[in-house]
C-alpha cells in the first residue's frame, strides 16, 4: 500500500520551489544579484545560440535566403534584440572575469566595488554599441 506521508509532500513542496529559489534574490546581497544575473544572462545566450543556428540555415537557400536574412536582420525589433544581446554578452562576461579573478584569491575582499566599476564598463559599452547599433 502506497501511503503518503506528511513529510512526502513538504519535499515535494520544497523540491518544486527548488527552482523558483535558484533565480530568487530578494533579501540577499549584492553579490546575489550578480550570481542571478549571471545565471539569467548564460540561460539567455544558450538560447541565442540555438536559435542563431536556426537563422542560419536560411542562408544555405542561396541567394535568396540571404536576402531574407539580411532584411530580417534590419528590422526594429531585430536591432533591439542585438542591444539585448550585447546586454548578455556585457553582463555574463565581465561578471565571468570577476569570478575567474575571485577564484584566483584576487581582489577577493573588493568584490563590490569590482563589481560596480564593471557593470559601469558594461554600460557604458552598452551605449556605446547601442548607439552604433541604431546609427548604422
Amino acid at each position: 500500500m502506497n501511503v503518503e506521508r506528511p513529510h512526502d509532500l513538504t519535499y515535494q513542496v520544497a523540491e518544486s520551489r527548488r527552482v523558483v529559489n535558484w533565480l530568487d534574490s530578494r533579501g540577499r546581497g549584492l553579490g546575489m544579484w550578480a550570481f542571478v544575473a549571471h545565471r539569467i544572462t548564460g540561460i539567455g545566450l544558450v538560447v541565442y545560440l540555438l536559435l542563431h543556428l536556426v537563422l542560419l540555415s536560411i542562408l544555405a537557400q542561396g541567394p535568396d535566403g540571404w536576402d531574407s536574412f539580411v532584411a530580417l536582420a534590419r528590422t526594429p525589433v531585430f536591432l533591439a534584440l542585438d542591444v539585448v544581446l550585447i546586454a548578455g554578452v556585457l553582463i555574463h562576461g565581465l561578471n565571468g572575469v570577476r569570478v575567474a579573478l575571485t577564484g584566483m584569491d584576487f581582489g577577493l575582499r573588493q568584490q563590490k566595488p569590482a563589481l560596480v566599476g564593471l557593470a559601469i564598463v558594461a554600460a557604458v559599452a552598452l551605449v556605446y554599441a547601442s548607439i552604433r547599433i541604431v546609427a548604422g
